[in-house]
């Protein structure tokens, strides 16, 4: 059984709404929609520095089955990491690096999987200059990616039994620590972190329907 979790929005945990250093408001991915106002995103630039402490936005434990999702324009051919999560003693444990070729990056408390058993996800080109709704979802010893509503690609995911994402540390936005790229990046009002899996996954209208819960997609303007 799953246990039906609120989601973190990721955004709001960071204090986007107001506009920190290197982020500014800008035209989002619908700008005409009926019924409703138009989409607002972020536009973040390289001199951003964003980042809080990973209990500020995962006050529990971080959940061992989780899903990620986003609506994002990357500055084309940037190859950069979105979100990276933190130990305690300053090693990253989480990443989500998007661009030509995007890369999960994961590494539990045994240390595993190895940089060199990551996902890689060639075929999947995000750093195109167009907006797109991405969904990344990790189960048991899999990761599954889906790009507007379609599933790209599931990979293994060689970590622990029972594996463990530390949230002692910091939570960084748009970079990571050391690196000197910075993400430039148009991002659609929301990123939000599920704290269980859609064990199925299936698109209808603006729902992305999940076993055990249903959570709002945007799939297109005209509704």
């Amino acid at each position: 059984p799953y246990e039906i979790s609120e989601p973190v929005d990721v955004l709001k945990a960071l204090d986007f709404q107001s506009s920190p250093e290197g982020v500014r408001k800008t035209p989002g991915f619908c700008t005409v929609r009926r019924g409703s106002k138009p989409d607002v995103a972020y536009r973040v630039t390289k001199n951003a520095q964003i980042s809080a402490p990973t209990k500020q936005l995962f006050p529990g434990v971080f959940p061992e089955d989780f899903s990620i999702l986003f609506t994002i324009k990357p500055k084309a051919r940037l190859q950069s990491f979105l979100l990276s999560i933190y130990n305690k003693q300053g090693l990253q444990q989480l990443g989500v690096e998007v661009g030509r070729a995007p890369v999960f990056l994961y590494e539990d408390q045994h240390g595993k999987p190895t940089p060199e058993e990551y996902p890689l996800f060639r075929s999947i080109n995000l750093a195109d200059g167009k907006w797109h709704r991405v969904a990344i979802s990790v189960e048991k010893k899999s990761i599954t990616v889906f790009v507007d509503c379609k599933k790209k690609l599931t990979k293994a995911l060689k970590r622990s039994d029972q594996a463990v994402i530390d949230t002692e540390g910091i939570t960084v936005f748009g970079t990571r620590i050391l690196d000197d790229e910075v993400f430039e990046v148009n991002l659609n009002f929301r990123l939000l972190v599920y704290l269980c899996f859609p064990r199925r996954i299936v698109c209808s209208g603006k729902i992305l329907r999940k076993k055990m819960l249903a959570i709002t997609l945007l799939l297109g303007c005209n509704y």
